[in-house]
Parts: C-alpha cells; sequence; structure tokens
C-alpha cells in the first residue's frame, strides 16, 4: 500500500476525540485492493479541494485588488473633472477681469458730455482697440473677406445674390464680420455675393 493510500486509511477523530474508520478502511475489510484505490481517491479529493481552496483565495484576493483598482481610477476621474473645472474657471475669470476694464472705458464714454462728437468717438474707437487686444490675446481673429474673395461655406454665410463687379459667386461685400479661435469658427461672416453682372 502507498504512504498516501495508508494516510487516508487512517481514521479521523470523532467529535470523542477517537479514530473511526474511514472509507477506505471500511471498503478494506472486504477487498484489500479497491480499499487502497478508495483511500488513492480520497487522498486525490483531499488535494484538489485543497488547489480548488487556493484558488477560490487568489480569486477573492485578484476581485478585491480590481476594486480597489476601479475606486481609485473613479477617484482619479473625479479629481481630473474637478481640475479641468478650476482652470476653466481661472480662465473665464481672467477673461472677465480684462472685459471689465473694457466696460469701464465704455461707461466713462458715455459719462462724456462735454458735447465734443470727435473726443467721444475717439474714445470709442480706443475703447474697442483695447476689446480687440482681448479677443487676440485669447486667439480669436476675425474672419473678414475681400469684395472678389472665394466664399468658404465653413466661414462664411451668403446673404443675398448683387449686382457686382466681382466674379460670379465671389465676395461681393462683407456684411458682418465673423470671428474664429483655434481654428474653430465662432460665428460665420456674412457676406453678399456677386451674381457677376458687373463683368459685363
Amino acid at each position: 500500500m502507498s504512504n498516501d493510500a495508508e494516510q487516508a486509511a487512517e481514521g479521523a477523530d470523532d467529535e470523542d476525540g477517537e479514530a473511526g474508520p474511514t472509507l477506505a478502511a471500511r471498503v478494506r475489510e472486504h477487498d484489500d485492493d479497491l480499499g487502497d484505490e478508495v483511500a488513492q481517491l480520497e487522498s486525490r479529493v483531499a488535494d484538489l479541494e485543497a488547489e480548488l481552496a487556493d484558488a477560490e483565495a487568489e480569486v477573492e484576493d485578484l476581485t478585491e485588488r480590481l476594486q480597489t483598482k476601479q475606486a481609485d481610477f473613479q477617484n482619479y476621474k473625479q479629481r481630473a473633472k474637478r481640475r479641468q473645472d478650476e482652470i476653466r474657471e481661472r480662465a473665464t475669470e481672467d477673461l472677465v477681469e480684462r472685459l471689465l476694464d473694457v466696460r469701464d472705458n465704455l461707461d466713462r464714454a458715455l459719462d462724456e458730455d462735454s458735447g465734443d462728437a470727435d473726443g467721444l468717438r475717439e474714445g470709442v474707437e480706443l475703447t474697442r482697440n483695447e476689446f480687440d487686444r482681448v479677443l487676440d490675446s485669447e486667439g480669436v481673429s476675425e474672419i473678414a473677406p475681400e469684395p472678389g474673395d472665394d466664399v468658404d461655406a465653413a466661414r462664411h454665410e451668403v446673404m443675398m445674390r448683387v449686382d457686382a463687379e466681382p466674379p460670379e459667386g465671389t465676395v461681393a461685400d462683407l456684411y458682418r464680420p465673423g470671428y474664429e479661435m483655434g481654428g474653430k469658427v465662432l460665428r460665420t461672416a456674412q457676406v453678399t455675393v456677386s451674381d457677376g453682372s458687373g463683368d459685363e
């Protein structure tokens, strides 16, 4: 009989601490060879149960680690979103602070009651220039096509076709400038388009 079979054939302690006959031992009472086989099977079952317990413990450990990683990732996403919100809010605050200076200058122009129209116009022009500098610092540029320029459907909005000298289908006149920022059109330029009658 092998050592494993002999160990499996040994009785397990019962509740009173006394060894009781195992299944292999009981089978051996009738057939030694079959008893040995049963003992080997019992030993194999014990090994498999131990392996299963180890595997279950490993799965539980991996599951806990995965849950921890998922929680860490969710926390990271929330922190990143808060950080983006803070950056966006600070950028907006900075822009508003600079626009407040422009508004102050407009208020001063409106409060001017000297009757000097030229002086008032000059003040408004200076204020507009200041406003343009703020837009330029934010990367905002004007879309202002010239007469004769090709129409760009992505950047120009055609208002109407008019009798004009530029070639047919090209910009005749700028009705309202557009603006773009970082390659993205914020507002299309409104233009009229020549019908080409001026060529004749």
